[in-house]
């Protein structure tokens, strides 16, 4: 014969009185209008609480978001000015090497840079230097908000000298 394990309390049968479970409907309903009743002068305050402060919540996870958008945008205009700067000081580049190469990095980039058409990369080279420069605005995430952006890159032209 197998033994039956001890019956615990959450194993043995309700009394008659009480609902059976731990929260039966009667001790919830119970338990609720303690609540309601407690609340006082002071119900319906935290949905009004809510409704003052929930603005100035949204308003600010929309501006961290374009604040991280317009670092997103920033850190794509630099490397598309460094990369063009570093095909235009290759040994003999032609004239167009550095603003064909930022185009295709801008167009290869996604839309984090916008409106970077109009003026376009620009480079200049001097005997000894490339400069480039690649502006555009961030992506905007607020309405009718716009931030520029505008980056330069520069570094030395590759030449033989003498030693």
């Amino acid at each position: 014969m197998t033994s039956r394990p001890a019956r615990t309390d959450r194993s043995r049968p309700a009394p008659a009185g009480r609902p059976a479970g731990r929260r039966g409907p009667g001790r919830v309903t119970a338990v609720l209008r303690g609540r309601l009743a407690a609340g006082g002068p002071e119900r319906g305050a935290n949905p009004v609480e809510l409704a003052v402060v929930m603005p100035a919540i949204l308003v600010l996870l929309f501006a961290s978001i374009q604040l991280a958008v317009w670092f997103v945008a920033r850190s794509t205009a630099l490397n598309a000015a460094q990369t063009a700067v570093n095909a235009q000081r290759a040994l003999q580049a032609p004239p167009n090497a550095g603003r064909d190469r930022a185009t295709t990095f801008l167009r290869a980039a996604g839309d984090w840079l916008v409106d970077w058409e109009s003026p376009g990369p620009t480079c200049t080279a001097t005997a000894t230097e490339v400069t480039c420069t690649v502006s555009g605005r961030s992506l905007s995430v607020i309405p009718g908000v716009r931030f520029a952006v505008s980056q330069r890159a520069h570094g030395p032209v590759e030449r033989w000298t003498t030693g």
